[in-house]
């Protein structure tokens, strides 16, 4: 396989025996093209990363080829970069151009909203779109483990939204799940409802309080998930607020993940340029394929791409 910098025409910096990448999970953002609330309008003090001053100007498919010349990047997957509402479908048609251009991203995750009117309108434009392989939508939920709003419109246990995310299956479409650690076991009741939907946990589910007593909580909610075989989980997002990225604090989080979901369910994923608030994407590569060097050679590259590769039926650039 080539990678994205040779189809491109840029210098590709890995080495000889690097890892083939699939980044199951990234951004791009073009904030003259639409309308993205979170970057060009309000700004949110509590933003899980803290200060995100930095992300807001373009983020192009040459910026994010730029920060990943020495990986051997041969396809990605770009999830919903949270574009205004009213353009959910318009960031679709937008990224289908890009991949047009540049050969990537090789799949969709778009937008769409489970308990609105026009919800199965939305899904069923997407899902119209020859790259979307999944949804993210994010459910309603409680700002700490302390406040519960189960039932509440727009959360998981919304009939509503059940109604909704249940169509899913009729599109033979993913759910990109992203919630709190406090969350994750409401979200292994709801894979358990739908076993034929396949589910991705973003993020290594947010082990964002590394206590012992948030960690339990957070291993918790991933050993409910993982007892439902519909289920991956990607290796992503261990940054946390106002502290830098450290393999020695992070393989602990990696570890169990691949130990709970073991090997076959696990995929790397950036979350760039997200990420890139606390770490460098060769750090975070690097590092990750440094944390399971010792479980060998095709552990690696099913974390790194192989099994990114089935999940979203991926067709990434040959020679």
């Amino acid at each position: 396989m080539i990678t994205l910098h040779e189809r491109n025409g840029l210098p590709n910096f890995a080495a000889e025996d690097a890892l083939p990448i699939v980044d199951a999970h990234h951004h791009l953002w073009d904030l003259g093209a639409g309308r993205y609330p979170w970057l060009q309008e309000e700004y949110h003090e509590e933003f899980f990363l803290g200060d995100y001053h930095s992300l807001r100007r373009d983020f192009l498919p040459e910026h994010f080829l730029a920060q990943t010349q020495k990986q051997r990047l041969i396809g990605t997957v770009h999830v919903e970069a949270e574009r205004a509402r009213d353009e959910q479908v318009a960031e679709t048609l937008w990224l289908e151009q890009v991949n047009a251009r540049y050969g990537f991203p090789n799949a969709i995750v778009a937008h769409a909203w489970f308990d609105r009117e026009d919800s199965a309108e939305v899904l069923a434009a997407q899902a119209a779109r020859p790259l979307v392989r999944g949804i993210r939508s994010k459910p309603l939920t409680s700002a700490s483990p302390d406040v519960s709003i189960a039932g509440a419109p727009g959360t998981m246990q919304d009939p509503k939204w059940l109604e909704g995310f249940s169509l899913l299956a009729r599109y033979n479409l993913s759910w990109d799940l992203r919630v709190p650690p406090w969350h994750l076991v409401e979200a292994a009741e709801v894979a358990a409802m739908f076993p034929h939907i396949q589910i991705a946990l973003n993020h290594t589910g947010f082990a964002w309080d590394r206590s012992p007593e948030g960690m339990a909580r957070w291993r918790k909610g991933l050993e409910a998930l993982a007892m439902q075989p519909n289920v991956h989980i990607k290796l992503s997002e261990f940054g946390l607020k106002d502290s830098p990225w450290r393999v020695e604090e992070n393989r602990v989080v990696v570890l169990a993940a691949l130990e709970i979901f073991g090997p076959e369910r696990c995929m790397f994923a950036s979350n760039f340029p997200v990420a890139g608030l606390r770490a460098s994407y060769d750090t975070i590569a690097d590092g990750v394929a440094a944390m399971i060097a010792p479980l060998g050679r095709n552990v690696q590259e099913a974390v790194f791409a192989g099994n990114a590769q089935r999940f979203y039926r991926l067709e990434t650039a040959h020679e």
